[in-house]
């Protein structure tokens, strides 16, 4: 394909909307499509917003977004059409070793409200590999009296293509002697040259033939092997195994050279005709020469390299014993060693969303996090128990798929009484002995205004004397807000208007930050021996109610005291003044 306007002669869009059972709104539907490999970046595998029914006018605000996948990142979703669109170009042999399907699972992410949907992408397969051999030249020596449909394996050609572009036949160049015959070994293809009609070394000691390997691939491409044949004369029995196949059972944390098995074969013949050396058939993957080792004279089968059941449950040998005449006749056997899995991995935790801060006011049931569970083991192994170590007030809710939760308040918050907490989950799973992962999400709670100002004392008394300096402070009033920052902003103020002491506070003056009373004039006890007023103290916010607080206040000359209060502040010559704060209410709406 060469632009991305082409994208749809290549996407085949497989479509399937199933919607699910809800747990919170968090996870909703999940999605397939398909998108052949190679295709360039930017192509477009589907319209995820239109396929989920949402409205493409709010994606941008709804932070539409794929939050994982596999390590590297082959998808991403334009924020602005929902489109699912091709970031990295997809090598299918790559990213599935040759598996019969190949797909990948994603999360997309979408906000406000929050919800989590899975899409299923299946890459499939283009003919873009030719089938290669792992050496371009084979040799045989074959004795003259060779019987006619005797069989020589050829090396196995390999093709990383899937499916119709593998291997699907081999030819030979056209000879009288000599045919070709496909054997079905798994999914391989094995093929043999086959002894059609009888050598003789005295008309022709040498042959040369060509065998292709053909895929199925529109057009096929494939891969050619150059086989030479020398005639000679040789003994006539093959080496054969006490069993076709061997079947063998092992921990997977069995210990570097520790034994697998033994294999065994005989050979009729004598001298060095019946001598027999094992080895690995050629076509074994390299996987298996990294883990076992044959011992080419005993047929000991050893462990080399460490066993991972989560890697691969099974291994499938070819093994060969080859006499030593001339030319060597080969026997084969299979020998099957299945991993059986122990309890080597912890489970582990995936956070797919997490909300950091959480407002005071959230109703239980408010999902602050996504998250998902995963254990390589399997069997009861690979079963998780997840839950949040007591002691806070959240709790897990399960998806409805297995090992997806979500994080929920499961109670009222109270920023005032605990400004944070430390979420610590428990992963375990159900091997024996069990394993364990920790995971902590720290939380903010957040502040909202559910507090009102209230004042230190009430009420309080306070004395001063007559003759006072007009201007200076006089008294101080202070309120407390148990909110934070801009909720807990504390603003006094003396109430003026609609009352008796409305000309007695127009004598004072209050600073709003600090609280700090000052008179505007200079008080006479004989004039006026007391009065009182109103403060208010509110938060600035938006305020639903005013609230407010009375002060009194009185004036007596110090003649007419045998002795001052006992809670006054301070005497001052001959004149005393007294001021009573009555906070009457102070809530902030």
């Amino acid at each position: 394909m060469r632009n991305k306007g082409r994208s749809s002669d290549y996407c085949r869009l497989a479509f399937k909307l199933c919607l699910l059972g809800v747990f919170g709104r968090q996870a909703l539907a999940e999605l397939r499509y398909s998108v052949p490999e190679e295709v360039t970046e930017g192509t477009v595998v589907g319209n995820v917003a239109k396929d989920l029914g949402l409205d493409r006018a709010s994606l941008a605000d709804r932070r539409f977004r794929v939050v994982s996948g596999s390590k590297d990142t082959f998808f991403e979703v334009n924020p602005d059409s929902g489109a699912l669109q091709v970031q990295k170009k997809i090598d299918r042999e790559e990213l599935c070793r040759g598996s019969g399907d190949c797909r990948m699972e994603l999360k997309i992410l979408v906000e406000n409200p929050l919800e989590m949907h899975h899409v299923v992408i299946e890459i499939t397969d283009v003919n873009d590999n030719a089938p290669r051999f792992s050496e371009k030249i084979q040799t045989f020596e074959i004795a003259e009296h060779s019987s006619p449909g005797t069989r020589f394996e050829l090396h196995a050609a390999r093709d990383p293509d899937a499916g119709i572009n593998s291997i699907r036949t081999y030819t030979l160049t056209s000879n009288e002697h000599f045919e070709i015959e496909i054997s079905q070994s798994d999914e391989d293809k094995i093929p043999f040259l086959v002894l059609k009609k009888s050598l003789d070394r005295e008309q022709k000691d040498k042959h040369l033939l060509n065998v292709t390997a053909v895929d199925g691939g529109k057009p096929p491409r494939s891969g050619t092997l150059n086989v030479s044949i020398i005639v000679l004369d040789s003994n006539d029995n093959r080496p054969m195994f006490s069993q076709d196949t061997y079947q063998i059972e092992i921990y997977e944390n069995a210990q570097i050279d520790a034994a697998v098995t033994k294999v065994n074969a005989t050979d009729p013949d004598e001298g060095t005709n019946g001598e027999i050396e094992y080895s690995f058939s050629k076509t074994l993957a390299r996987k298996v020469y990294e883990v076992f080792e044959l011992d080419r004279l005993s047929g000991q089968i050893k462990l080399k390299g460490q066993l991972d059941f989560e890697e691969s449950e099974n291994y499938k040998l070819e093994v060969q014993a080859s006499d030593k005449g001339t030319p060597p006749l080969t026997g084969r056997c299979r020998v099957i060693v299945k991993i059986k899995d122990v309890n080597d991995n912890p489970p582990e935790i995936e956070v797919t969303s997490l909300s950091n801060t959480v407002s005071e006011d959230s109703k239980p049931g408010t999902v602050i996090s996504l998250l998902s569970v995963t254990d390589k083991d399997s069997g009861v192994n690979g079963k998780v128990i997840l839950r949040i170590i007591d002691g806070v007030p959240f709790e897990l809710k399960p998806s409805y798929k297995e090992n997806i939760y979500s994080i929920v308040t499961k109670e009222l918050l109270d920023r005032e009484h605990v400004p944070y907490y430390d979420i610590v989950i428990k992963a375990t799973d159900c091997g024996e002995p069990p394993l364990s992962t920790f995971k902590t999400l720290s939380i903010q709670i957040s502040d909202v205004n559910d507090n009102s100002p209230h004042f230190d004392q009430n009420p309080l008394q306070f004395y001063l004397s007559e003759n006072n300096v007009a201007g200076k402070s006089i008294f101080s009033v202070r309120a407390t807000d148990s909110d934070s920052n801009d909720n807990a902003a504390i603003s006094y103020h003396i109430v003026r208007g609609g009352s008796e002491y409305d000309v007695i506070s127009s004598f004072l003056n209050i600073n709003s930050d600090s609280g700090h009373i000052s008179a505007l004039k200079s008080f006479d006890f004989e004039t006026l021996k007391t009065f009182h007023f109103h403060v208010i103290a509110w938060c600035q916010c938006n305020i639903e109610k005013v609230p407010y607080a009375s002060v009194s206040s009185w004036h007596f000359g110090y003649s007419s005291l045998a002795s001052p209060p006992v809670d006054a502040v301070a005497v001052v010559s001959e004149l005393i003044a007294a001021f009573v704060n009555t906070v009457w209410h102070h809530v902030c709406g």
